[in-house]
């Protein structure tokens, strides 16, 4: 099989992918669910085909092994997830799935073995729209999950638990239960996560790849409120309101100016306020509103930034309160360091790229991923990005088959390096 065989086999199973999985607009692979299952039996038919060693652990954990020449080192480990949000996409998870199946092709095909075991992972439960956990699957395949977490966590469109979705399928929720594992952080040489990227950056630059230097880490507040007091439109000059909605219009200005100071200093930051809503049982027209809901996301590579980010909030709550007599509650926050990607195997990506006559651009990630479970348990880790136009987690998903080729030559011209 050469290059552009495993190019070729690769968009076979995309395709294959999309039928198995089609709920139009988009696909739908519901964690623990019939469109997971379906293409996890696609990417072991495929690997078997090449001749890989497939095996599936007890929480349904996909291995497919390409043999090294030292069976008792560690291996590199190249993968991703397969589940898919609603009417989502068909290429988020699923392309560093096939691109390492494509990786582990190629090199058959060419008789070039590696030092160690490359093994190609498809993990299960990654998208958090199905169970109320982040990174579920890989927690569960490295023994990170409460022991309860069968029979608590439930999947948000059937009520139905973990355990029992898990039975459906045929795994082992006592293997959770129980606190066991079948992935082992000492025992990776490397982790690799191809992705599309879920954002514009690389559509903008031109360039069909990137090598990506950190995943953001996130403070999410989910439940703010700002209350002040309701009261006649008409009748209340703009001195005696405690309007809640100006108040956190004001917020959002202010985090606004922030990010643009980060911003022109070269900090990495990202902000969002993606709710905001007055109560409709207490709103109108004609009335000052007194209270809003509203949940903030707070995004950034360096810890530092989303550190003063925190300090900010605190101040613009005081100042809040003290201006407009309007309090503003965060709530419960939900942090998520950030991970710093692996400079060996960065380094040997961006050679793999020049050698490979691919220009790439180093950027931030944005959006979480499994890498994240990885890194946070020391596991030299690194994301390489695909360019994909519209974004993601939606039906308009659009990675080009030439970017992935692209990507693809970068992986296999850095590979021999990673596995050294």
């Amino acid at each position: 099989m050469d290059g552009d065989a495993a190019v070729r086999m690769a968009g076979l199973v995309f395709a294959a992918l999309r039928e198995a999985s089609l709920d139009p607009p988009g696909v739908s692979r519901a964690s623990y669910g019939p469109g997971e299952r379906a293409a996890h039996a696609i990417l072991g038919a495929a690997a078997e085909e090449v001749g890989l060693e497939v095996e599936t652990d007890p929480v349904g954990t996909l291995s497919m092994t390409l043999p090294g020449v030292d069976r008792g080192a560690s291996p590199v480990v190249i993968g991703s997830h397969l589940d898919a949000v609603p009417h989502g996409g068909n290429f988020d998870g699923a392309a560093g799935v096939v691109m390492g199946l494509a990786l582990a092709a190629r090199l058959k095909a060419a008789g070039q073995v590696l030092r160690r075991d490359l093994v190609i992972l498809g993990i299960r439960a990654e998208e958090m729209c199905w169970f109320p956990m982040l990174y579920l699957g890989s927690r569960a395949a490295f023994g990170l999950l409460a022991p309860d977490a069968p029979d608590t966590l439930r999947r948000t469109d059937s009520g139905r638990t973990l355990a029992e979705h898990m039975a459906e399928e045929g795994f082992d929720a006592d293997f959770i239960r129980q606190g066991r594992s079948s992935l082992d952080p000492a025992y990776i040489h490397a982790f690799i996560e191809p992705h599309i990227e879920q954002g514009p950056v690389l559509v903008e630059a031109g360039l069909p790849a990137a090598v990506v230097t950190g995943i953001r880490g996130s403070i999410r507040y989910r439940a703010c409120s700002a209350t002040g007091a309701w009261a006649h439109a008409g009748a209340v000059p703009r001195q005696g309101r405690r309007d809640a909605v100006l108040a956190v219009a004001a917020l959002a200005h202010a985090l606004e100016e922030f990010w643009k100071v980060a911003e022109s200093g070269g900090r990495d930051l990202v902000l969002t306020i993606g709710e905001f809503s007055t109560d409709p049982a207490m709103h109108g027209p004609t009335k000052i509103p007194g209270a809003v809901g509203f949940s903030l996301d707070i995004r950034s590579e360096d810890p530092a930034v989303l550190q003063a980010a925190e300090a900010l909030l605190r101040d613009q709550a005081a100042r809040i309160a003290a201006e407009r007599g309007v309090v503003i509650d965060y709530g419960t926050p939900l942090p998520v360091p950030p991970a710093a990607m692996d400079a060996r195997l960065r380094a040997a990506l961006l050679q793999g790229a020049e050698a490979a006559g691919v220009s790439v651009l180093e950027m931030a990630s944005g959006a979480g991923h499994d890498a994240l479970t990885f890194a946070g348990l020391g596991v030299p880790t690194a994301m390489l990005f695909i360019r994909n136009e519209h974004g993601s987690h939606n039906p308009e998903e659009a990675m080009d088959l030439a970017d992935f080729a692209a990507a693809l030559d970068v992986l296999s011209a850095a590979i021999g390096e990673i596995a050294a």
